[in-house]
């Protein structure tokens, strides 16, 4: 199932204070962009999700949030992305703090992995 055209839209105005966002189309859904790294993702059956390790899972924990996981040749694959709370598409300021929280997680990803395989480009 492809994105609506609508909630794209709403989901660029959202993150247009972060700047530099691109959504691509992938696996079912979007993936969500700035400067090469992905940090949040859409999923047609799971919603919006961001990227989340430990600095910023409680914020998801506290919010009964869980994370996006899905099955690979029977195993449960989890990907490091949380669902993001509902409330947040209604709330810009927060949502914003949220993102770049997001962002910064996936920062962190990134730069834990050898040289030649980061994704980040400054």
């Amino acid at each position: 199932m492809a994105v609506a055209p609508e909630y794209k839209a709403y989901l660029e105005e959202l993150f247009a204070p972060l700047g530099s966002v691109v959504f691509k189309r992938m696996f079912g859904g979007m993936g969500i962009f700035r400067h090469g790294v992905m940090f949040a993702l859409i999923h047609s059956s799971e919603g919006l999700c961001f990227k989340a390790d430990e600095f910023n899972i409680p914020d998801f924990e506290a919010e009964g949030s869980g994370p996006w996981e899905y099955e690979r040749n029977g195993k449960i694959m989890n990907m490091g992305y949380w669902r993001v709370p509902e409330r947040l598409l209604d709330e810009p300021d927060e949502f914003r703090v949220w993102a770049a929280k997001a962002y910064e997680a996936a920062v962190r990803f990134d730069q834990a992995k050898p040289p030649r395989q980061r994704k980040l480009q400054v």
